[in-house]
């Protein structure tokens, strides 16, 4: 009988947790984008289905996506994709408005003029997209190509940091996904953006913050009537 080395065996619990960091993304994505309804019940068979995944797997996505408020777990009542409703992303808002703001300031004294320029460049890259989408779109994916994730981390504050991009990000993701498909918000969201990159590489800090608190302010509006009109 052929000896197998263990150390040469695959691993079962690192393939399970790719596959449910694979499924977490896949399904806070699906959430993010309205795929997968607000509101709606979350019944692990039909999911496994879905997602080409077994229970376990799909159980730890389903964790991670809990702890970062996308799915609601209700006593007695199982668990559900998040709702959206005014008095939550008024809120949330209030509190981007305020921290976004000053992030923005801190990235006008902090943030350096080759970091300046590759955040111009990007905003360039979402035109081309907006264009593609024949206006009507202007969404941005995570990380480094998000503009208000860029701003953030240039505050080189970390509790900014943290607040921002932390469990409520993928809630302001939501919110940002819906306004940013009102007619009339992508070519506006872009033109504010630019504005406040402008005012951080003349290192006007004032400036910078209130083009931000403004920019917030008015998105705010735009998911408000949003939300207003599913009622």
């Amino acid at each position: 009988m052929e000896n197998v080395n263990p150390l040469q065996q695959p691993d079962q619990s690192a393939e399970s947790r790719t596959l449910a960091s694979r499924t977490y993304e896949s399904i806070k994505a699906d959430i993010t984008h309205g795929t997968l309804a607000q509101g709606s019940k979350i019944v692990e068979s039909d999911l496994a289905l879905k997602y080409g995944i077994s229970r376990g797997p799909l159980r730890e996505a389903i964790h991670r996506l809990e702890q970062i408020k996308l799915i609601i777990r209700i006593p007695h009542a199982g668990s559900r994709v998040v709702t959206l409703n005014t008095r939550m992303m008024e809120d949330i808002y209030t509190a981007r408005e305020a921290l976004e703001g000053m992030a923005a300031r801190l990235a006008a004294r902090y943030m350096p003029d080759d970091e300046v320029k590759s955040l111009q460049e990007l905003l360039d890259q979402h035109e081309q997209n907006i264009n593609q989408a024949e206006g009507k779109v202007y969404f941005q994916s995570e990380g480094d190509i998000d503009f208000h994730y860029r701003i953030a981390v240039a505050s080189q504050n970390q509790w900014i940091l943290e607040n921002l991009n932390g469990e409520l990000y993928q809630l302001i993701r939501m919110g940002r996904h819906q306004s940013g498909q009102m007619p009339s918000r992508p070519a506006a969201a872009l033109a504010q953006h630019r504005q406040i990159v402008s005012a951080i590489a003349e290192r006007d800090e004032e400036l910078a913050e209130m083009l931000m608190r403004r920019h917030i302010s008015g998105a705010w509006k735009t998911v408000k009537t949003i939300l207003e009109e599913k009622l």
